[in-house]
């Protein structure tokens, strides 16, 4: 029972970036994503890989391969876009 709820909440929680990377991706900004955020995910995961890889737990070791995966994604994205140069909107410019 234990390993369902384990195997529940891998899941939600490896695919909670996912959202916010399909998001970046589609609008091409990351304006209001804090990269502080990214960071702190990606070293939380690391630990909690090394903490499943010594408890020999395939649950935790799979779902933080693929949070990290997805924020090693979200974090190319973030740098990529931030380094574009805003795109003028030439037919909603104001005059003047």
């Amino acid at each position: 029972m234990w390993w369902l709820v384990g195997i529940v909440a891998a899941s939600l929680t490896t695919t909670g970036f996912v959202p916010q990377v399909v998001k970046m991706y589609r609008s091409k900004s990351v304006q209001d994503l804090s990269l502080l955020t990214l960071c702190q995910m990606l070293v939380g995961s690391s630990l909690w890989l090394l903490y499943g890889l010594h408890l020999k737990d395939p649950v935790i070791v799979g779902a933080n391969l693929v949070t990290i995966g997805v924020l090693v994604l979200a974090l190319t994205l973030y740098f990529r876009l931030s380094r574009r140069k805003p795109e003028v909107d030439l037919k909603n410019r104001t005059g003047g």
